[in-house]
């Protein structure tokens, strides 16, 4: 049976999580945790700085969640339509995973950082940065859902976006302006594998270093 090893609360935890629970997946969830030292261990010495998820598929690791859900489109195909055959189809589907991976959640990652240095005082000049920076990625996701048929599938591109909007509204809400890419966020949040992810993650807000708002 598949393992995957990470953490409820963990954004690239979700990634891979939405992509198993899409195509209904029989996998073994091994927590991190201090209760399963064992998990750590393995992990810390699957990839070269020790980060989480990793999938194992028998004598087969696979680290990176990109790599993962790539690794199932391969090896364990479902219903999920996770990566295009075509070619072409497929490098823009990894472009815009890409973009949510680095302009999204890297960029929303910054003033996590800065909260977990600073102790729960992030600087205000890290925290403008970081929001403004954002706003240009909405911006631009924003144009490319006029494009975008926003459908129940999850695809690579689902896997990608769920987490990293999710956890990028609660640093910077999306604005207004930006309609379609609010009605995206909540229609990913909807999806029963990306609902699931949500839900099970709730015991640990309390441990988000911005605060958790109270919504969603």
């Amino acid at each position: 049976m598949l393992k995957l090893y990470g953490h409820l609360f963990s954004s690239y935890t979700w990634k891979a999580l939405i992509a198993l629970y899409a195509n209904a997946a029989a996998f073994e969830f091994c927590p991190l945790d201090q209760d399963h030292p064992d998990n750590g261990a393995f992990v810390a010495g699957a990839g070269p700085q020790g980060l989480f998820p990793v999938l194992v598929d028998g004598s087969e690791t696979v680290i990176e969640a990109t790599s993962i859900i790539e690794y199932l489109h391969c090896n364990h195909r479902g219903p999920a339509p996770l990566l295009p055959d075509d070619p072409a189809a497929a490098v823009r589907t990894r472009m815009i995973d890409r973009l949510f991976d680095n302009y999204v959640m890297g960029i929303m990652q910054q003033s996590v950082l800065e909260a977990i240095r600073t102790q729960g005082n992030p600087s205000r000049e890290v925290l403008d940065s970081v929001a403004a920076k954002l706003e240009r990625s909405y911006a631009w996701l924003d144009d490319w859902l006029a494009d975008y048929p926003i459908s129940d599938q999850i695809t690579l591109i689902e896997c990608a976006a769920a987490p990293s909007l999710f956890y990028a509204d609660w640093v910077h809400q999306i604005p207004e302006q930006y309609a379609r890419l609010r009605t995206y966020r909540a229609h990913l949040l909807a999806l029963p594998s990306v609902k699931r992810c949500v839900d099970d993650a709730r015991q640990f807000r309390h441990y988000f270093p911005l605060g958790a708002p109270d919504r969603d």
